[in-house]
């Protein structure tokens, strides 16, 4: 079609090139005649006056090769240096244009040919572009993506400790054993301006507080950091802001994050476990070392570099609200926290240190243990490792780590954790998968929801079980049956190891849109 604009515009175009004036001596009537009736020439090497470094050589080329429209003189030469006459002109426009419409015939016929097919097409095509408009005129948002995530647990677990009153969950013992229903919902409202930026808000609401499943060592991951605290109750289905932070690149290499609630691992370049994906049980989401992936929650700001898998991250969080929530005991005030690691294609590792200040030792509630001075802190270091198959089956991911702390704090002094967990991916079905972990679970000294407290007895005496499988019921539905068992549970204030070991099963619903 821009050939054919073209040619349209040609007549006037080489009439301006050539003589106004010209008498029909002056033309070359003869040569002319020859130039109209000469056959098409197939090749630009035709012409023997025609060499590839003339400026038109391309431009020739594509008017012979692909249209099949130029004609030579008698003599095998094209005469390109000479000025052409009106005659010339019509003849080569006239044969162009009969290329022109030989091509419309043939499309014309196919057009006929393929009337119905072309008829449906057009009303696909009409369809979608008034279901283009609806979604433009109705749209949620041009900049903004949402995704859901419900959770439903049925479960129950023994208390574990010989105590009438557990100050962990506020319940006694025979009550903590009873079975209970929970939920949990996120709405996870993640904002780009840019394609490179994200501004995350999520809202969430559960009733986890005060159940077996959510405190203590018994608080699961589906449970953690809901907006309801250690014998608090009054949040309970209550939507809150679970998160708010915005994330930009600085450069080619480096993030930066900041927020009023930005969690720890947001502001890390990589998470140096596998194992969280399904996990049931809290303390195996921390890679081993959960002094110092302590997951705290609050004000904070980071930034991270990251090349070639290799990736250095900094953080701060100040957790504001510890000091003035009685109910939560010690917590922890602030963190910082600085990790160096390495992700290849499978497999990972991180080494990482995490200050962390608490507030609260002052806090009546907690002073009855006499266990903290005032101003405790902790310094923690950890390092962890996981590593995939190539493929999906029956060799298991490995995600491992260990965890070491010293503090000012006699009971929380030379603390270790350690864990592994394995994962099976598409196992026995596609989306299918089972996993287990074992580790020290230690004994918190406080039920915290923003992070894991201070953990006294070492882990010496604690051990800690998980066994699950997910069946992935649809894309967006799946089902989880678990397992677990922690060995001598401790409550507040009881002496390491003297606790009855706590048993649990559960059934986790998951519904992601």
């Amino acid at each position: 079609m821009k050939l054919f604009k073209q040619l349209l515009v040609a007549p006037a175009a080489l009439g301006l090139l050539a003589p106004v004036a010209a008498t029909a001596a002056e033309l070359n009537l003869d040569g002319v005649n020859k130039y109209a009736s000469e056959e098409q020439v197939t090749s630009i090497s035709q012409f023997s006056d025609v060499k590839p470094t003339d400026w038109a050589y391309q431009a020739l080329s594509n008017l012979i090769e692909r249209y099949g429209c130029v004609a030579g003189y008698p003599d095998g030469t094209y005469k390109g240096a000479r000025a052409m006459t009106r005659f010339e002109a019509a003849a080569l426009l006239n044969a162009c244009l009969d290329r022109v419409t030989e091509v419309t015939d043939e499309l014309k016929k196919l057009m006929a040919e393929f009337e119905k097919e072309l008829a449906i097409l057009k009303g696909r095509v009409d369809g979608l572009e008034a279901k283009v408009g609806e979604l433009e005129a109705n749209q949620f948002s041009t900049t903004t993506k949402l995704k859901g995530i419900a959770t439903m647990v049925l479960g129950g677990a023994t208390n574990g400790a010989n105590a009438a009153n557990n100050p962990i969950t506020g319940l006694n013992g025979n009550d903590a054993s009873e079975v209970t229903f929970n939920y949990d919902v996120r709405l996870i409202f993640d904002t780009s301006f840019t394609g490179k930026d994200l501004l995350r808000t999520t809202l969430r609401s559960g009733n986890f507080s005060n159940s077996i499943f959510g405190n203590g060592n018994t608080l699961l991951e589906t449970a953690f950091q809901e907006e309801t605290g250690l014998g608090n109750t009054s949040g309970q289905d209550t939507v809150g802001i679970n998160r708010l932070f915005y994330q930009f690149p600085i450069g080619e290499n480096v993030t930066a994050t900041f927020g009023a609630k930005v969690r720890q691992d947001d502001m890390l370049a990589m998470w140096p476990s596998l194992y969280p994906g399904d996990s049931v049980l809290d303390l195996f989401t921390y890679a081993g070392a959960g002094g110092t992936y302590s997951l705290n929650l609050g004000a904070g700001a980071g930034l991270w570099y990251q090349k070639d898998g290799f990736s250095m991250s900094a953080n701060f969080v100040s957790n504001e609200i510890a000091a003035e929530n009685s109910t939560l005991g010690v917590d922890e005030a602030y963190t910082f926290t600085a990790q160096v690691g390495y992700a290849g294609k499978n497999w990972g590792v991180a080494l990482a240190y995490t200050y962390a200040d608490f507030a609260g030792a002052s806090d009546p509630a907690f002073n009855t243990v006499g266990a903290f001075d005032a101003n405790p802190y902790l310094g923690n270091g950890g390092l962890s490792a996981y590593w995939q198959p190539e493929e999906s089956g029956w060799i298991p991911s490995i995600s491992a780590g260990v965890g070491f702390g010293t503090s000012n704090q006699v009971l929380a002094d030379d603390n270790y954790s350690w864990m592994v967990g394995l994962q099976w991916a598409d196992l026995f079905m596609k989306g299918n998968a089972l996993g287990m972990a074992i580790g020290t679970s230690g004994q918190l000294q406080t039920g915290s929801p923003t992070g894991r407290g201070i953990v006294t007895d070492n882990g010496e005496s604690n051990l800690a079980y998980e066994l699950w499988y997910k069946f992935q019921v649809t894309d967006n539905i799946s089902v989880t049956p678990a397992f677990f068992w922690i060995e001598n549970s401790q409550v507040l204030g009881g002496a390491p190891g003297t606790g009855d070991d706590t048993y649990g099963a559960l059934l986790k619903t998951t519904f992601k849109f």
